[in-house]
């Protein structure tokens, strides 16, 4: 299996119709963060948890606290205001910055005249943008726009390869979504996820490498770009090879001017795990920490589930995993919280949730969670798709 690696500075130095086209590029204010604007998530979050002394602990912290700072310990995922705006555009960037998210992330891929480009995954353009809705440009997509005919789903796979970057940048960012019954483009647009909203999806901002190096520096936050896998045949068009393809995510930063000790290139890397997803398999990605110290790992990146599991009587705890890794001495830091939807719906948080899905009951829940990963699991840092439920916390018990 491919290893995968995440460079990480922590805390150093649509409607239902297709949106518009964008004209011009929305250029926020910015300036160094000082104070988060928290909103009212966190809050609901907390009147909507189980009695108990951590409930009673940051009821206390939301009445008597009146301002809030930025935390390293609050990575953004995909930009930080991901459950409500979408993935990697300018907009959740902001958002997630003004939550307080110490770190802005972007997973990096490449355009057909290889540029750089924040991107969830090479080939997510049809379900993230608009693209679909534009005829000149569907047609360039790997696949095309099909729509659904008796039992076959609605489909198209449109890669940012298959795009220059001048094409790439007319595109409108949307919430993640599609509809798979479909029988028009637009129809296929029209599938945000019942827990998102596409109140702040009109048109979102799409951002190259570069732009997010400029935006993140100028917030005064720190970087975590992520080289994604190619979902093309490298080397791509016969001559730009993984290496160029890599090279060029860290020339970038020293164009723009970022001195390596921020970032700390390579002493920084962070190991992506993704060998332990079911019961049978966690276990051995459990050994295989000793032989990823062993290889010089310093810092390991597993999804949420694999560091709890629940006692005897329906406590959360640290798994066998976490408590490997803190024996190797392996920083972690997790991902991704707030990207389970509802939690109080029967669902027990899904995916995120699996090794402890019989201790979550509310949305509230999410609290119970992230206090056993800060004190317990001693998490470096939490990627989340909405930014202030981290940033809140981080502040109540003094994690920066």
């Amino acid at each position: 299996m491919h290893m995968k690696f995440a460079a990480l500075a922590l805390g150093l130095g649509v409607a239902s119709a297709a949106p518009a086209n964008k004209t011009s590029a929305c250029k926020p204010s910015t300036g160094a963060i000082k104070y988060a604007q928290l909103g009212p998530r966190p809050f609901f979050l907390v009147d909507d948890m189980e009695e108990s002394d951590l409930k009673d602990q940051l009821t206390t912290c939301m009445r008597t606290k009146s301002s809030y700072k930025p935390s390293a310990w609050s990575v953004a995922h995909r930009g930080g205001g991901t459950l409500m705006i979408p993935e990697h555009s300018l907009e959740s960037n902001m958002a997630g910055a003004r939550m307080g998210a110490g770190i802005l992330e972007c997973d990096v891929a490449f355009t057909k005249d290889r540029q750089l480009v924040c991107r969830h995954s090479q080939c997510d353009l049809a379900t993230t943008t608009n693209i679909v809705s534009i005829p000149e440009l569907n047609a360039k997509c790997t696949k095309p726009f099909t729509p659904a005919s008796g039992t076959t789903a609605a489909s198209a796979k449109c890669c940012t390869s298959d795009l220059t970057l001048a094409e790439f940048k007319t595109l409108c960012a949307k919430i993640d979504g599609s509809n798979p019954k479909a029988t028009t483009a637009e129809e296929f647009l029209d599938g945000t996820p019942a827990h998102s909203t596409d109140l702040y999806a009109t048109c979102g901002t799409l951002l190259t490498h570069k732009e997010h190096i400029e935006l993140t520096n100028s917030l005064g936050l720190s970087f975590t770009p992520e080289l994604k896998t190619p979902e093309v045949k490298m080397p791509f068009e016969g001559d730009y090879t993984q290496e160029q393809y890599a090279q060029q995510l860290i020339d970038e930063y020293k164009a723009a001017g970022i001195d390596p000790s921020r970032p700390e290139f390579g002493k920084q890397a962070v190991f992506l795990d993704s060998e332990g997803e079911t019961p049978a398999t966690l276990p051995v990605a459990t050994e295989k920490l000793t032989q990823r110290a062993a290889d010089g790992v310093r810092i390991v990146a597993p999804p949420l589930q694999y560091l709890v599991t629940l006692d005897e009587n329906k406590n959360i705890i640290p798994s066998a995993y976490a408590k490997k890794a803190n024996e190797l001495g392996l920083d972690i830091i997790t991902w991704s919280l707030e990207r389970s939807g509802f939690l109080g719906d029967g669902s027990h948080g899904g995916y995120y949730y699996s090794t402890i899905a019989d201790a979550i009951n509310t949305d509230g829940d999410v609290y119970k969670l992230l206090h056993v990963l800060a004190q317990d699991v001693k998490v470096r840092g939490v990627f989340s798709d909405w930014s202030a439920t981290v940033t809140f916390y981080a502040n109540c018990f003094g994690v920066f």
